[in-house]
């Protein structure tokens, strides 16, 4: 028996088979998930053609998590493959270059706008679209980088997941009555098609290993994907408003 035997999953991000979703997506079928998934706009194909690829074929629903009638139709269209939903997970974030990369100073409010709306607040609207399909003990899981330090080249999108993580506090509070969880799960640098759009990416990605008292090997999704399982899973019936850290213990180290 998986432990997810009988759950429905509901999955955003899946771009490419080298994502976290994608590995989440894998495992969550592996452990007995039935998985659905969300694309948008001109990576909607894409992410159909990574669904063929799942070992079970998954169905993919159209969701731009800044459209407020994508949102309000997305129960509907998850509930033509699948009743009711038991999870969520929030593998979405965006933020231009021109408020990245060492432009923080010259950040305009126009782009981080922009960074805000798809990296934070489509936290609370993904779990509000979703919530009437969520049974109790159902779980949300969003993906996020420590948003608690100044990162180098990070910038807004750094302020962006600080946001997020508020969010899922918030979230928690609110859905707690619901008997949904809500909980992050905060990865070390991994070379995913959104780290590469983040320029200087590698002053991260570089030093991690060698900070990380387990070691870092930053083209592993595994290790990230299965803690995502697990909080979707009935093993933490107790725990919501969290970050876990998957990053080898960077977070508890000192400089």
């Amino acid at each position: 028996m998986g432990m997810l035997d009988g759950k429905n999953i509901l999955v955003t991000g899946v771009l490419t088979e080298g994502s976290i979703a994608f590995e989440v997506a894998r495992l969550c079928q592996e452990q007995g998930a039935t998985v659905v998934l969300t694309g948008v706009g001109r990576s909607l194909k894409i992410t159909q053609a990574m669904g063929r690829r799942l070992p079970v074929e998954a169905p993919v629903v159209e969701l731009d998590v800044t459209d407020a009638e994508h949102l309000a139709a997305l129960a509907d269209k998850v509930r033509e493959h699948v009743p009711h939903l038991d999870g969520v997970v929030h593998s979405i974030g965006f933020a231009p270059q021109s408020v990245m990369g060492g432009n923080f100073m010259s950040g305009e409010w126009e782009d981080v706008s922009t960074a805000v709306h798809i990296s934070s607040y489509s936290l609370k609207a993904l779990a509000q679209a979703a919530l009437p399909l969520m049974v109790k003990g159902s779980s949300i899981v969003g993906l996020t980088f420590d948003g608690r330090f100044a990162w180098p080249v990070y910038d807004w999108m750094g302020v962006a997941k600080a946001a997020m993580e508020a969010v899922n506090r918030y979230l928690a509070r609110d859905l707690g009555q619901h008997g949904i969880r809500a909980n992050l799960v905060s990865a070390g640098p991994i070379k995913t098609t959104a780290a590469k759009h983040i320029p200087g990416f590698e002053q991260m990605e570089g030093v991690w290993a060698d900070r990380a008292p387990l070691g870092w090997d930053s083209s592993a999704t595994v290790p990230t994907a299965r803690t995502v399982t697990a909080l979707l899973s009935d093993w933490f019936p107790a725990t919501t408003g969290e970050m876990i850290h998957v990053d080898g213990g960077v977070h508890a180290m000192g400089q």
